[in-house]
């Protein structure tokens, strides 16, 4: 038997770490399994097995693992290898992957903060040992607390053990999850305390609440919810609202028949889509046009394990999904269904709900660490058919039988994760795990992206098109309104033209609604002094500080540095200060001047904060209840309204102008989905841009609704000077409190990449927003060959960083990182 293990830990560390497997362990230990280990003088993690061997090493004491946290693996086939792919192509380390993957109730740490869970009740007697109690004391009484700080209180021993079992248990929080508070929905039900066989007790039972008459009354109306007698049929859950309400009875009897031991009280979850019925239906019957594409996508999979679906906004690509996903179920298959936004798991698991029933999983992270630990424990301990809907992290969940992959707008910035690593691109690790699960992968899109689109061209992908709007409906009519040529002709209000107002006003008078995109949040980008020109910056980073009106506060939205609103310009003194700029909080506020009689609604991160916003902002606008909907780039992402035939988009010179070689990829992707939000249901609809540059290109791609000129026109742009898909890109950050320090040391950093990559590198240049958290950052670009390979990419950048810090100590205190494909 093995003696050690090499283990993974959830740290910024190169490699694995080895560790003594105690003799009682050694036959149950297993690859996959999680255990705890002391890690540094003091602190305690949890880690996970990665192998197993005889070979002690030498130089140095071993430590031993503290204690085994599961029986069985956490990890099924083939997560450590799909850890390892990304680890080595987005040039992290395999536990900043590990980190990122688990939920973090699956990796206890003694840093790791918990908080008691005020639901909970204890299910069974001697459920809980004097040391949870212990735990569960101190932690109720300081709100929230640090596991290495119980351990100095109550001077246990392996706290983590107990604090893993108070997790299984539901009694306690992971604290640093639960950001808005949010418990799961959970009912109260009533159950008899005997076995449904044991007539005997039964009749015992009978003759003891015999003179209790209201104690009878409780245990007949139980017997009847429940089907007791009849036992051929499986036992009902009876809540204990129900019980009361069928009984006549009062809470305080049900209390004494507790007391006497007849029923005894539990909690269950409530399924939230409950009131959606327990009848499935059939996916939507597909049209024509759908039923060719649906066949042509099965054709391609046959050849290709990757295709994409290029279908127009309003195409009806979810009812093909359905469809597909149906088809891997009924194989015996699971399904994953990534979306980029939680805003659109919001409105697709009503439909899907109601086609999957409990097949289908939900999986993001607004929901509880607690309800991400169950989902990920479902998929470990079954392999039943199911489909999961979730954002870019459900691809680390342990699936076993995957059988297909549907990433939908599949060009979506989203899937990018910027901070902190694995700075992953969720569609490309997607295709990655569906080839190691031998699956197919069907990338969607109205917009697709330009690298996936050349691939899919090339051949590499199977391409399917859908060019046609559902049920024949038109493409919406795009109206360009050149704001310059308006201000002249004293034609706006605020940053509305008259056109818009008019447009919209008429909307609205025939019923309709209205959504208005603008892609900043907050009242306004910034704040000046019309005196002395004073702008307020963000003291530890290099931008103005963003208004926020509704709260009164400047705020950075890179650190989260705020100030208070001054009333006089803190350098000149005088009452001068004013607002510039549009955000959609000042927007929404414009709006209820120019249509004090309707209702508004906002989407964006100020207002989606909490689990619930996105229901019951999208909820509300799909009734009807709010009739114009102002938004950032949230509102783009494929959301499905009827009743909308107007789409105003405000500003397009923002995202046409910002420095980026993939600015007009960008700006083309959101203006064009957008524009889809109109005229979905019933009549063809009208987008209206406003912008100072009515001649762009861009401008005239989305105005015909042209993707394939767009693609031309972009493709040649990038071809002539070698950005991907000709390329692959690799941006090199360096950050240093120091500014003078991260010159030098940049310059010398990037002059020994020349000496190994040659003209593939360029910089070290400021990045736009040059200063974050008080950290100076620098910007190193490096073009490589697509075919190179980034693992090995990975080892010649390590020992240039090596060999950086033996000849610069400076290095040392240097942040350095990897960001592969940026979007």
């Amino acid at each position: 038997m093995a003696q050690f293990a090499e283990l993974l830990l959830p740290l910024a560390i190169k490699g694995s770490y080895t560790y003594r497997i105690p003799d009682d362990m050694q036959p149950l230990l297993q690859i996959g399994c999680r255990v705890l280990v002391p890690f540094g003088r003091k602190k305690i993690y949890t880690a996970i097995v990665i192998m197993m061997h005889d070979q002690e090493p030498k130089g140095y004491q071993v430590k031993e693992i503290i204690s085994m946290i599961d029986p069985n693996p956490i990890l099924r086939h083939p997560q450590l290898k799909f850890w390892q792919w990304i680890s080595d192509y987005y040039l992290c380390t395999m536990g900043e992957v590990y980190k990122a993957a688990l939920p973090s109730g699956l990796k206890v740490e003694s840093e790791t903060f918990i908080s008691v869970n005020p639901d909970y009740e204890e299910s069974t007697p001697g459920e809980l040992t004097d040391r949870m109690r212990t735990v569960l004391d101190y932690t109720s009484q300081r709100g929230r607390m640090q596991v290495n700080e119980i351990t100095r209180l109550t001077e246990f021993k392996n706290v983590e053990s107990i604090v893993n079992k108070l997790l299984e248990l539901g009694a306690i929080h992971v604290a640093e999850r639960v950001v808005d508070n949010y418990r799961a929905k959970t009912e109260s039900c009533v159950r008899l305390t005997i076995d449904r066989n044991d007539d005997e007790s039964l009749h015992r039972i009978f003759d003891e609440v015999k003179r209790a008459k209201k104690q009878e009354a409780l245990l007949l109306a139980y017997l009847d919810l429940s089907g007791w007698l009849q036992k051929s049929k499986p036992l009902k859950e009876v809540t204990k609202e129900e019980l009361l309400k069928r009984s006549g009875i009062t809470q305080p009897v049900l209390a004494a028949a507790r007391q006497r031991g007849v029923f005894d009280v539990y909690k269950r979850e409530v399924n939230r889509f409950a009131d959606l019925g327990s009848d499935l239906i059939a996916p939507p019957t597909l049209t024509e046009e759908q039923q060719r594409a649906y066949r042509e996508i099965h054709q391609c999979f046959k050849e290709k394990p990757i295709t994409l679906l290029h279908g127009v906004t309003s195409s009806g690509k979810t009812s093909i999904y359905m469809h597909l996903i149906k088809d891997a179920l009924q194989e015996g298959k699971q399904a994953l269904y990534l979306v980029p936004e939680i805003a659109l798991t919001t409105q697709l698991t009503r439909r899907l709900k109601k086609v999957f029933g409990d097949k289908l999983l939900i999986y993001h992270s607004k929901f509880s660490d607690n309800e991400r630990v169950d989902i990920w424990k479902r998929l470990l301990n079954s392999s039943d058919p199911c489909v999961v809907i979730g954002v870019r992290s459900s691809i680390f969940l342990p699936y076993s039988n995957l059988g297909l992959i549907v990433v939908d707008e599949e060009h979506d910035t989203s899937y990018k994760q910027q901070d902190p690593a694995p700075r992953y691109n969720g569609r490309n690790a997607a295709m990655v795990l569906a080839s190691m699960h031998g699956a197919k992968t069907l990338l969607g899109s109205g917009t697709p992206a330009i690298e996936v689109y050349y691939r899919a061209q090339k051949g590499d992908y199977g391409f399917v098109e859908l060019l046609t709007r559902y049920e024949g409906i038109q493409m919406p009519q795009v109206k360009v309104v050149d704001t310059k040529l308006a201000r002249k002709k004293r034609e706006t209000k605020g940053l509305f033209t008259l056109e818009l107002i008019k447009d919209c006003r008429q909307a609205l008078q025939n019923k309709e609604q209205v959504i208005l995109f603008q892609n900043r949040r907050g009242y306004s980008p910034y704040i000046s002094c019309k005196e002395c020109g004073w702008i307020p910056t963000c003291e530890n980073c290099d931008v103005s500080l963003t208004y926020h009106k509704h709260i009164r506060t400047l705020s950075c939205h890179y650190c989260g540095y705020t100030l208070t609103m001054p009333s006089l310009c803190p350098a000149c003194g005088l009452p001068g200060l004013e607002i510039v700029g549009y955000g959609t909080e000042r927007i929404e506020d414009e709006v209820e001047a120019v249509f004090p009689e309707e209702k508004i609604s906002r989407m964006d991160l100020d207002t989606t904060r909490n689990k619930n916003s996105y229901d019951r902002i999208i909820d509300e606008f799909s009734a009807h209840k709010t009739n114009i909907l102002v938004g950032t780039q949230m509102v783009t992402k494929g959301l499905d309204f009827d009743g909308v035939s107007i789409v105003g988009i405000l500003n397009a010179d923002s995202m046409i102008s910002f420095p980026d070689f993939r600015s007009s990829e960008r700006a083309f992707n959101m203006m064009e989905q957008v524009a889809g939000r109109a005229g979905r249901a019933h009549k063809q609809g009208t987008v209206l841009i406003q912008t100072t540059q009515p001649t762009h290109p861009i401008i005239d791609f989305v105005k015909k609704h042209d993707y394939k000129g767009f693609y031309q026109y972009e493709l040649e742009e990038r071809r002539n000077f070698g950005f991907p898909p000709f390329t692959r890109i690799v941006n090199v950050y360096l950050k240093h409190r120091d500014d003078n320090t991260l010159t030098e040391v940049s310059v010398r950093y990037s002059n020994m990449l020349r000496q190994v990559f040659g003209n593939r590198v360029f910089g070290p240049e400021p990045p736009m927003v040059a200063r974050v958290q008080n950290l100076h950052i620098r910007q190193v670009m490096l073009k490589f060959e697509n075919a190179a390979s980034m693992a090995k990419v990975k080892v010649i950048l390590r020992n240039i960083y090596e060999q950086m810090v033996a000849a610069d100590s400076r290095m040392k205190s240097t942040i350095l990182y990897y960001d592969v494909d940026p979007m």
